[in-house]
């Protein structure tokens, strides 16, 4: 068996965890929940949240892994027992299949980025229908998702110093300078203020029941949580560093991505007379259209270099959701790295084709009925079970295991390694009321009314 080895740094352990954070979630599907929810409203609730669900359940994540020094099986396992490792086994699952669906929308971006840059997309009169028949035409999507698949493999090869931190070491400085410099672009448009002003000033009367849901969902979907991802990274660092602030650094960069995205976008859209409320479209129909109006030089670079942005940071959340499944492998079976990687690369490479196929391509997969009443596509079926609802469950039963079987004392005496100050603080305290009252409890509401909403 290989040595397990670890991030050489702190620095090189929130370069990968916050990449594992920041990705679609962030620059696709935040920008179009605020969009839908009231913007400023919603980032309000969304900070709120990441301070009162995401960032504690991240540390829970963190010391599981570093206490155990395992993947979420072998973690969960070793300070449980073997019915606790159904957990992990769960959330290695739901981390398979959503980089299934995940590498599918990546494929998009990346699809989205060559034909910008070079083609013709942005001569497109109708960008909604357009996009309907890019998504339905599986001949090119099959060869982007695979070589982003490809990609995402060779990294994941070269391990954890070598792989995982060196290529967060890069593309995330990318990612935050392509981000900028779109943004100040952004504000020098006509107009480009009132979308600020949507974004910023909030109108506490449109926080709603919705908005407080869409905002708990949003922040714990960014964050990866639930899946066993932030216990596989966290196996690798070292027992000096502070799990805390670790985490906390990483929430602020998922956090700051995630607000810079919306100071980008909205802008952009109300440059335009564009309604910020278009939804999962929002990126991939209004946007082409406003880059088309830029005229044909500055919309290929600004559209071109916004669709690389997406790539980047869509690159940098593969890698980790393959990383848990590797990881898994590799200690269980004693495997060699190239063949684990390799068998899952293509393994969730097949699983990911009925996504492909199910925008219009086969009729079975884009009408798919698995609860009564209701079609949709095995897209939305991934994403509703492994994502919207296994995510809040894997998280819930965390907080049982936590709290039930691990118990919170060695909880707080993993965080007081590398942090002399834990014991008796503030902190402590807070952290203690965070993980044994308001988490548990707000993850089952999630995990209730998310599994009502979706099935029922």
């Amino acid at each position: 068996m290989e040595s397990r080895g670890g991030f050489t740094s702190r620095l090189g352990f929130i370069a990968a965890a916050a990449g594992s954070a920041v990705g679609l979630g962030n620059i696709w599907r935040f920008p179009y929940e605020a969009g839908e929810n009231g913007g400023a409203a919603f980032l309000f609730v969304y900070l709120v949240c990441m301070v009162l669900i995401g960032w504690p359940v991240m540390v829970g994540e963190i010391a599981i892994g570093r206490r155990a020094n395992a993947n979420p099986y072998g973690a969960y396992t070793s300070l449980g027992n073997r019915n606790w490792g159904l957990v992990g086994i769960w959330g290695i699952l739901c981390g398979i299949m959503f980089l299934s669906a995940y590498n599918v929308v990546a494929g998009w971006a990346f699809g989205y980025f060559l034909g910008i840059s070079f083609g013709d997309i942005l001569s497109t009169e109708n960008h909604g229908a357009f996009f309907g028949g890019y998504t339905a035409d599986i001949t090119d999507n099959f060869f982007y998702s695979l070589a982003f698949m490809t990609i995402t493999g060779i990294i994941v090869l070269g391990g954890i110093q070598k792989g995982i931190e060196k290529a967060a070491k890069i593309l995330m400085p990318i990612l935050f300078v392509l981000l900028i410099g779109l943004i100040i672009y952004s504000l020098t448009l006509n107009n480009a203020m009132e979308g600020v002003k949507y974004y910023l000033i909030p109108d506490f009367s449109l926080i709603t029941l919705e908005t407080a849901y869409s905002a708990l969902g949003q922040a714990f979907f960014s964050l990866s949580l639930g899946m066993g991802c932030l216990i596989t990274y966290g196996s690798y660092i070292k027992k000096s560093e502070n799990i805390i602030k670790a985490a906390g650094l990483v929430t602020i960069t998922d956090t700051l991505v995630a607000f810079l995205a919306g100071l980008l976008i909205f802008p952009l859209v109300f440059s335009q007379g564009q309604s910020p409320t278009a939804g999962p479209g929002l990126v991939f129909v209004a946007l082409p259209g406003i880059f088309a109006d830029m005229g044909p030089v500055a919309g290929r670079i600004v559209g071109g270099s916004f669709f690389l942005l997406l790539c980047f940071a869509a690159l940098t959340s593969t890698i980790s959701l393959l990383e848990i499944p590797t990881t898994f492998l590799i200690e269980q079976k004693k495997w060699a790295r190239k063949k684990v990687v390799a068998l899952f690369a293509v393994l969730i490479f097949l699983i990911s084709i009925p996504s492909m196929l199910s925008h219009g391509a086969v009729d079975f997969f884009s009408n798919f009925l698995y609860y009564e009443g209701r079609n949709k596509t095995f897209f939305d079926m991934v994403f509703d079970i492994f994502s919207d609802v296994g995510l809040p469950l894997g998280g819930f039963l965390m907080m049982v295991f936590i709290l039930t079987r691990w118990k919170m004392y060695n909880l707080h005496e993993e965080l007081a390694i590398g942090n002399e100050t834990y014991p008796g603080s503030f902190m402590q305290k807070f952290m203690g009321i965070l993980l044994t009252y308001i988490c548990p409890i707000l993850l089952l509401i999630m995990f209730i009314v998310t599994l009502k909403v979706k099935f029922f």
